[in-house]
């Protein structure tokens, strides 16, 4: 089966069916990121109703936590480490094709596995290029139009286990945001029998809607985001490339942050 009949392929389930999915998506979605979008429409409220205008006000992505280190070290790894359950969850639950009387893979089934690594990464690369260093772009506009908060990616005062840790965040943000995002919901709105567009379009304005706390240059940056790595799934039939660009995208955002305040303090500071 070619990558792009591969995700075509999941076909509508009956509709006596339907609501037990529906039922099964609100779930994962209030366990995982669909809570996240649910507390980001609250801050930006919160942000946009403030005295303080939207270009003086700053969100901490990956805050420190404590002022002792080990246990500063402690609620940021499980802060990065239990998230990662609920995507084990969905590919539990895509691992048993509920519906459709057979079983599989849940990673083969999203294209999350190692059958084509050179590929995979020749992908991840050519999205991050694509996506990545324009979305940066994007909101460094933003800062300077006003309508974007400073982001405060990483703490500027490290120890020696601060660049793994946010290496660890950068992997968890790629599993969580495009296992969840894409692999699975897609899958599942194609069971419900949404089109290839219409799912797209939908799961990228959720991705813009759970980076709202940031401002609204991250939302438009997102979303645009989401639509690029949407296309491309429906296109590859394939998560794992879309992991890795945004796991890059990521740790270039994380660790590159000091430098980025250290040389345009007057955008990133």
């Amino acid at each position: 089966m070619s990558r792009e009949t591969r995700w075509s392929a999941e076909v509508p389930v009956a509709r006596a069916d339907r609501p037990r999915l529906w039922w099964e998506i609100a779930i994962v979605l209030g366990l995982s990121l669909g809570a996240s979008a649910v507390y980001s429409i609250v801050e930006i409220i919160s942000r946009v109703t403030d005295t303080t205008p939207l270009a003086d006000q700053s969100a901490a992505v990956n805050p420190s936590q404590s002022t002792r280190e080990w246990l500063d070290f402690t609620y940021q790894f499980l802060n990065n480490f239990f998230p990662l359950f609920a995507v084990a969850l969905v590919i539990f639950l895509l691992w048993q094709r509920p519906g459709d009387g057979t079983s599989g893979s849940g990673f083969r089934r999203i294209g999350f596995d190692l059958t084509r690594p050179g590929r995979d990464l020749g992908g991840g690369v050519l999205l991050f290029l694509t996506i990545g260093i324009p979305g940066i772009l994007l909101y460094a506009l933003g800062r300077v139009a006003g309508i974007t908060v400073q982001v405060q990616a990483s703490p500027l005062d490290t120890h020696w286990w601060t660049v793994p840790i946010l290496i660890f965040a950068a992997i968890r943000a790629g599993l969580q945001e495009e296992v969840i995002i894409v692999g699975y919901l897609f899958t599942r709105l194609r069971q419900l029998g949404w089109g290839r567009w219409t799912i797209i379009l939908s799961a990228a304005l959720l991705r813009g809607s759970y980076h709202l706390y940031q401002g609204f240059g991250p939302f438009i940056g997102n979303a645009i985001m989401g639509v690029v790595f949407g296309w491309c799934y429906t296109r590859w039939g394939r998560v794992m490339p879309l992991v890795i660009a945004h796991v890059i995208i990521d740790i270039v955002s994380f660790v590159g942050y000091p430098l980025a305040v250290a040389w345009w303090p007057q955008i990133f500071a």
